[in-house]
């Protein structure tokens, strides 16, 4: 058996990013004494959301990418799909930072586009990800 490596690897930049959000909603939470909640904030309601998206993809992603390392999916091919995922979850979060990344403003539409290309790559990764282990393993 492997040691995944290339998943350690993509999950250790994953948590730090991970870290970084949820620092952000911290301190948003701190200056403007918001307790639980989102008190009517949408900047804060964006931090919570970027935060809980990544919460809500990276541990399931990880844990299969490992999976597919240790077993059936080639090394290039895990690699391939972890930097796909990691510079997706990346896009996602910097677009989230923003109304236009948010709710799709008319001003800084490269916002929502780095939205899209990081919902799209998500879930590119997540069907290649496992299409790859189920045909590897039957």
């Amino acid at each position: 058996m492997t040691i995944p490596i290339i998943a350690a690897v993509a999950g250790a930049i994953l948590v730090l990013l991970q870290a970084i959000l949820m620092i952000l909603v911290a301190v948003h939470r701190v200056r403007d004494r918001i307790g639980l909640g989102t008190g009517d904030d949408p900047a804060l309601e964006r931090k919570i959301r970027r935060h809980g998206n990544l919460a809500e993809n990276a541990a399931l992603f990880i844990v299969v990418l490992a999976l597919a390392e240790m077993t059936v999916v080639p090394n290039d091919v895990v690699a391939i799909i972890a930097i796909i995922f990691v510079i997706g979850r990346i896009f996602h979060a910097v677009a989230l930072s923003t109304v236009a990344g948010s709710h799709g403003a008319e001003k800084g539409r490269i916002f929502a586009a780095l939205r899209a290309i990081g919902a799209f790559s998500t879930f590119g990764s997540f069907i290649a990800l496992g299409g790859y282990l189920l045909a590897g393993i039957f």
